[in-house]
C-alpha cells in the first residue's frame, strides 16, 4: 500500500495539514498562534481528529446485521485507517475520496462513494462529507467528525477556565457511553443554561453524547483569550470527550447517528441516527472550525 502523504492548504489567515490516511486533519495553524490541534501522543491517544464512517462509535457486539446477515466491523468504521484518494487540490483546498472495496464489504455490505472535502474561507475551515449511492438499494450510513482540540488551547491558558458555550440552551438530558453503548437512560444534563464549566471529572464514566440538541453551533475555550468557533448545521446528535485522567484534549464531535443503545440487536436500518440514502442519490454534511485569538463568550 502507497504510505499516508500530508496535504498542505491554506492562506494568510490559516493553514490546515490534512494526511491522505482517513482524510484526517492533522493539524490547523491561524496565523495569530499554534497548532489548536491535538497532535496524537500514542501514549495517550494516538489520533488527531479522524473522520467517522460508516459508523459512530460502537455496534453491539462490533456487529452490523444487513437482511439477516451479520458482518464484524469494528468501533467507529474503517475510514480512520483506511488509505483515501487525492482527487482535487488548489492552495486553499483538498479533496479526498474513498469507494467501496471487497475488503470493505466484508464489513459493510454497500456500494459507497464518499467524498470529504476541506476549503479555508478566510479564517475558518470549512469540512464537508458528500456520500453518493452509486447501487440499486438503499445505502444505510453514520458518518461524524472527531477532531481533538488541545485543552489548554495553549500553555500559557488555565485549563480549568475553559468553557463550552452552546448557542441556544441545552436543559434537556445528556446519554452516556455505557460498555461501549449508548445508555437508555438520560442523565441529568451539566449544562448551566448555555455554559458547560469543564472538568475533567464530567468524563470519568466516558463521553457525553447529546442525541437532541437545540443548538447548532458552539464555542470552546477562555473568555477574552484564545478559543474554537463550530458550526454543525446538518448534524443531529453531538459527542464531548477526552480520556479520563487527565488527558490534554478536548473532542467536539458532531454525528449523523451514534452508538448502538444498550441491547440493540436489530437490523442496521432500524438502527436511530441512520441516514437513507436512495439509489443514485447523494447527500452531504458540513461543519466548520474557525480558531479566534480573543473569544467572546456571552453566555
Amino acid at each position: 500500500m502507497t504510505a499516508s502523504q500530508i496535504v498542505t492548504i491554506g492562506n494568510a489567515a490559516l493553514t490546515a495539514g490534512i494526511s491522505t490516511k482517513g482524510a484526517e486533519l492533522q493539524s490547523l495553524v491561524p496565523a495569530w498562534g499554534g497548532d489548536v490541534i491535538w497532535q496524537a501522543d500514542p501514549a495517550v491517544w494516538p489520533w488527531h481528529a479522524p473522520n467517522l464512517f460508516p459508523i459512530v462509535g460502537a455496534l453491539t457486539n462490533d456487529t452490523l446485521v444487513h437482511q439477516g446477515a451479520s458482518y464484524a466491523m469494528k468501533s467507529h468504521g474503517f475510514l480512520r485507517h483506511s488509505l483515501t484518494t487525492l482527487v482535487a487540490r488548489t492552495d486553499d483546498a483538498a479533496s479526498f475520496r474513498l469507494t467501496d472495496t471487497a475488503e470493505t464489504r466484508q464489513q459493510y455490505p454497500f456500494a459507497f462513494e464518499l467524498t470529504i472535502s476541506f476549503r479555508i474561507d478566510g479564517d475558518r475551515l470549512i469540512q464537508t462529507f458528500s456520500v453518493n449511492n452509486p447501487a440499486t438499494e438503499t445505502l444505510l450510513v453514520s458518518l461524524g467528525g472527531h477532531p481533538a482540540f488541545r485543552w489548554p488551547l495553549s500553555e500559557t491558558m488555565d485549563r480549568a477556565a475553559h468553557r463550552l458555550v452552546f448557542a441556544c440552551a441545552e436543559p434537556q438530558g445528556i446519554r452516556r457511553v455505557v460498555n461501549n453503548g449508548l445508555s437508555l437512560e438520560s442523565f441529568p444534563t451539566p449544562v448551566a443554561g448555555r455554559v458547560l464549566a469543564l472538568d475533567d471529572a464530567l468524563f470519568d464514566i466516558g463521553a457525553m453524547v447529546w442525541d437532541h440538541l437545540n443548538s447548532k453551533e458552539l464555542t470552546f475555550g477562555v473568555p477574552g483569550q484564545q478559543g474554537i468557533e463550530m458550526t454543525f448545521d446538518d448534524f443531529p446528535h453531538f459527542g464531548v470527550w477526552t480520556k479520563p485522567g487527565g488527558a490534554r484534549f478536548l473532542c467536539l464531535e458532531p454525528w449523523q447517528g451514534h452508538m448502538s443503545p444498550l441491547g440493540f440487536h436489530g437490523e442496521q436500518a432500524d438502527k436511530p441516527g441512520i441516514a437513507s440514502i436512495a439509489p443514485g442519490a447523494s447527500r452531504q454534511w458540513s461543519l466548520s472550525i474557525r480558531p479566534v485569538e480573543h473569544l467572546s463568550m456571552n453566555p
